[in-house]
C-alpha cells in the first residue's frame, strides 16, 4: 500500500472523530512533493497538525512561531524554557526547522487509529500549553 493510500485511509478514519474529551477532528490530504495529512482540531484551527509517515514512524507536527516572532534579546530565555518543558510535556518535543519552531510527536508506523487520534489530541493540548508558557518571549 502506498503512503498516499495509507494517509487517505487515516484521513477517512480520523475525519469527524470525536474524542472522549470532546475534541472533533477534520482531516484533509494535501498532495505535494511529500504527501501530508492536515488535521484540524475544532476550535483550534490556527494550529493545524500535519501528519506524515514513512516505513518506521508516523510523525505529527504543529508549527508554533517563526524566529522573527521572538522578542529581541529573549531567544536564549525562550530556548531554555523549551528545553525545560521537553521532558515533563507528555508525548511531545520541540524542534526548529529553518526559522520555524515546531512541536511534534512520533508513533510507530504500526500504531492503530486510536493511538494516532490520542497523539493528535495530546499534541494539540501541548501546543496551547507551550504557547501560553512562553508567551512572554514572543511578540
Amino acid at each position: 500500500m502506498s503512503k498516499q493510500q495509507t494517509l487517505n485511509e487515516l484521513a477517512a478514519a480520523i475525519n469527524g472523530t470525536q474524542t472522549e474529551e470532546g475534541s472533533v477532528f477534520t482531516a484533509e490530504l494535501i498532495s505535494g512533493e511529500v504527501d501530508v495529512l492536515q488535521v484540524v482540531v475544532e476550535d483550534r484551527e490556527e494550529f493545524p497538525i500535519y501528519v506524515t509517515l514513512d516505513d518506521s514512524q508516523i510523525l505529527c507536527v504543529t508549527h508554533l512561531w517563526k524566529e522573527s516572532e521572538v522578542k529581541q534579546g529573549q531567544r536564549e530565555s525562550l530556548l531554555d524554557a523549551l528545553l525545560t518543558m521537553n521532558v515533563p510535556m507528555p508525548l511531545s518535543s520541540f524542534s526548529k526547522v529553518g526559522d520555524q519552531y515546531i512541536i511534534f510527536g512520533a508513533l510507530a508506523s504500526s500504531s492503530n487509529i486510536g493511538d494516532v487520534s490520542y497523539e493528535i489530541e495530546v499534541l494539540s493540548d501541548n501546543t496551547l500549553e507551550a504557547i501560553e508558557a512562553v508567551a512572554e518571549f514572543l511578540n
